[in-house]
């Protein structure tokens, strides 16, 4: 009988080296099984001594070969000689060495439940996973190996972690995805890697290369990515709508590459397809930046711009030029920004959805009127320490944009009763309304609000001067209102 070594499938060693790379856990892969070897002295098995025999045998007496001094023989099978051993009783059921046949001779284990459970229901299960631990679970066996790497649990890679190394991370996913299709991976349409500050150029160049129909990408958090990673992605990947690089700070614009600009541009006019864009703490930004971003970006519907302390009201002039389909945007704490640039916003007209301001310290009562008349479908303000608002402003506003469903004015101290008034019986569908630090409200402004808002769902009231008995009032008439305070008398 010929020799049968078992070996383990090759997949367990792929997997064991992206789960190294992916995920900072010290697994272990499983061991190997052993080799059985059946030499050919297994054909005459009535000839092969018993290397731990029964006490039920014996030595005849007398018998030539026979043990020595009286005493049994317990010779190891290392020891063995070939002889015949005299024996008194029947020898029992030889042992089988062929691993089949001990396999079954065997008593079957009960199945675990989960490998009960079919591919299709695996495949739902590890859809809930993140990208490491589903590595992880394609080091267990075969078959999860297999119901791991299922394409339909590859189009998003999630990756976090400050220590993580995600150039390596990603080179050695995207070279596994790509086994079926060489050097190109047209599955994956998600990544997100947050808080990865080993995160370089490098890993986004493999991406741009082997991911061409990636639609999303976030980056958040990844201050080593630069200008040039950028360019290649947008260049590279034609499909790509979702960008975020918030937290980027070496990111200064967006724009194609030279090399994809001169192919592109009798085609699609130096165009990206970018629609969502979030530039979040990216402080290099300035209105030379943005010029380019919104010439080539001219698709972009959700831009947030917070913290981009460099830009001024020029740089939302390009927007409204070349972004007329903006349908949220965010200057917060852009502190230069003033009631100019919001009358160039205003130019956006019925569009504009959402506009936060907040900590625009030079925006006034001018501003708000001019956002107010041209955009009558806003849904959404953000106007928190805004100091220069008014009564004034937030009457103006209260009447032309009635579909109002979430206002911030806190930290306006110049806001009173009478604008709450004002507000209250115009903007009936008001779902959230923030007043913190707003030192001239009263308990009456909030009982006008409340007897009119019966939707109303968030309301914050910290450090205003309103009684207990005020705000029992509020959560009589609104049910379904989370009231944020910092009385300590009501509860």
């Amino acid at each position: 009988m010929g020799a049968n070594n078992g070996k383990p499938g090759s997949e367990g060693k792929g997997s064991s080296s992206i789960s190294s790379d992916v995920s900072s856990s010290t697994d272990h892969t499983p061991t190997q099984a052993q080799k059985n070897v059946a030499t050919s002295e297994d054909s005459d098995l009535s000839m092969r001594t018993l290397s731990t025999p029964s006490p039920a045998l014996s030595c005849a007496p007398g018998a030539p070969g026979g043990c020595p001094n009286g005493r049994g023989s317990s010779t190891s099978s290392s020891s063995v000689t070939g002889e015949t051993v005299a024996q008194v009783h029947a020898p029992p059921p030889p042992r089988l060495t062929h691993p089949l046949i001990r396999l079954a001779a065997r008593p079957q284990r009960e199945q675990a439940r989960v490998e009960r459970l079919p591919d299709a229901c695996l495949v739902r299960v590890f859809s809930f996973l993140r990208t490491d631990q589903l590595c992880r679970c394609a080091r267990v066996c075969r078959r999860w190996y297999n119901v791991a790497w299922d394409p339909r649990l590859w189009r998003a890679i999630r990756l976090a972690g400050a220590g993580l190394h995600a150039d390596r991370a990603l080179r050695v996913l995207t070279r596994r995805l790509c086994q079926d299709t060489p050097n190109v991976c047209l599955l994956l349409e998600t990544v997100a890697v947050r808080g990865c500050r080993r995160l370089s150029d490098r890993g986004l160049y493999t991406l741009a290369q082997c991911c061409p129909e990636l639609r999303r990408l976030e980056v958040a958090g990844c201050p080593g990515i630069s200008n040039d990673a950028v360019f290649h992605v947008v260049s590279l990947c034609p499909n790509l709508e979702h960008l975020d690089v918030s937290g980027c700070s070496k990111v200064t614009c967006i724009s194609l590459t030279r090399e994809a600009s001169i192919q592109l541009s009798p085609l699609h006019g130096k165009q990206i397809s970018i629609r969502y864009l979030d530039m979040t703490d990216c402080f290099a930004l300035e209105d030379e930046g943005l010029h380019t971003i919104a010439a080539h970006c001219t698709r972009l519907t959700h831009l947030y711009l917070r913290r981009c302390a460099r830009l001024t009201d020029e740089g939302l002039r390009y927007l409204v030029i070349y972004c007329s389909s903006l349908r949220e945007l965010s200057v917060s704490d852009c502190r230069c920004i003033s009631d100019f640039g919001l009358r160039e916003i205003a130019k956006l007209e019925a569009r504009l959805r959402y506009l936060s301001i907040a900590h625009c310290g030079r925006v006034t009562d001018v501003g708000i009127r001019y956002v107010a008349r041209y955009c009558g479908k806003l849904r959404y303000l953000n106007a928190r320490g805004c100091e220069g608002i008014t009564d004034h402003g937030v009457e103006y506003l209260a009447k032309h944009c009635a579909r109002l469903k979430s206002l911030d004015i806190g930290k306006c101290p110049l806001v009173s009763d009478s604008g709450l008034e004002c507000l209250a019986l115009n903007c009936f569908n008001l779902k959230r309304l923030s007043l913190k630090s707003c030192e001239s409200i009263t308990g009456r402004g909030l009982q006008i609000v409340a007897a009119n808002c019966f939707d109303l769902q968030m309301l914050n009231v910290q450090d205003c001067d309103v009684s207990v008995e005020a705000l029992r009032f509020v959560k009589r008439h609104c049910r379904r209102c989370v009231i944020e305070h910092s009385n300590p008398a009501f509860c």
